[in-house]
């Protein structure tokens, strides 16, 4: 069985399980005690050697980086839902590796700073800084701007379709939301309407949700 190696607190797993819930791939959720630095420790750095999580282990094969795992999840276990362009539509590849860039370079690193500054470091008993956290908060607002434009042509970041460059977005975006109640995801009308709320409702990604807090909450 595929092991999954995860921390409660990393919204990078969390993304790789859901992934996995997605397909329906039979998984082990094994905790990784980041607290008292198990992620550092010789044994894990050989198979993870930036000492991070999540890693799997898919029958002796080793992988991190989680939309790396994501996509190698897409390719291996079909059939499934068709969340990667199909091999050989160059438009759509285009379009999703142009969404890919963008989720992790214009979206991921402000929700992920916000969340991370104002959330985590306090659980890890560090000091925050509001102004950091206000600063990655206004640059989030202005790629939801962004975002809420080119949701008004289209349904989905990278077309018509949905593809896991959608799903990429939900942990972070999910637990900054849940926590700080923000509202910015629903006063930008094409980005509640098409995409967020769209996601939400999702049958599947109800009992993503659910499976996913119920596995982790039960391990950390």
């Amino acid at each position: 069985m595929l092991k999954l190696f995860v921390s409660q607190s990393s919204p990078n797993a969390k993304r790789v399980a859901m992934v996995l819930l997605e397909h329906k791939v039979p998984f082990e959720a094994i905790p990784v005690d980041m607290r008292n630095k198990a992620h550092k420790t010789p044994a894990y750095l050989a198979q993870h050697p930036f000492g991070e999580v999540p890693y799997i282990d898919d029958d002796g094969l080793v992988v991190y980086e989680s939309r790396a795992i994501c996509r190698y999840i897409c390719r291996k276990y079909q059939p499934g839902p068709q969340l990667l362009p199909a091999e050989g539509d160059l438009r759509a590849y285009a379009m999703f590796e142009q969404a890919v860039s963008v989720e992790v370079y214009n979206f991921d690193v402000h929700v992920q700073a916000a969340a991370r500054e104002r959330f985590l470091k306090p659980m890890l008993g560090m000091e925050w800084s509001e102004a950091v956290y206000k600063e990655a908060l206004e640059r989030l607002e202005r790629c939801l701007d962004v975002y809420d434009g080119i949701l008004a042509r289209q349904k989905y970041i990278a077309g018509d379709v949905l593809t896991l460059v959608d799903l990429f977005h939900i942990p972070y975006a999910f637990e900054l939301e849940r926590l700080a109640k923000l509202d910015m995801f629903q006063t930008r009308p094409n980005v509640a309407r098409y995409w967020w709320n769209d996601r939400l409702a999702r049958e599947s990604w109800n009992g993503v949700a659910k499976e996913i807090h119920s596995t982790l909450s039960r391990i950390n």
